[in-house]
């Protein structure tokens, strides 16, 4: 499943295993809490970037997706739902 979707904000969640991770608000989802999968952008440069999501945090009733790679706000993205996260 993909869905077309912007930034609207990033917030940093801090360091796991020597990797930094991030959080990313989308301004729509179709991840659901515990999902993984890929937002994919492309760069100024014409680059294609894709991102893993490694899971989703519900924050009072915000849907934020967990990233190592920080987009900016405003960023238009594609994102694609793969699974539910192993418990």
């Amino acid at each position: 499943m993909s869905f077309p979707a912007v930034v609207m904000d990033i917030r940093e969640e801090g360091r796991f295993s020597g990797k930094q991770r991030w959080q990313l608000l989308l301004d729509r989802t179709e991840f659901t809490a515990g999902d993984i999968g890929t937002l994919e952008a492309v760069a100024r440069s014409g680059v294609r970037i894709a991102v893993p999501v490694l899971g989703t945090l519900d924050d009072a009733g915000e849907l934020w997706h967990q990233v190592e790679k920080p987009l900016m706000a405003g960023t238009a993205v594609t994102g694609f739902v793969e699974r539910k996260a192993a418990s």
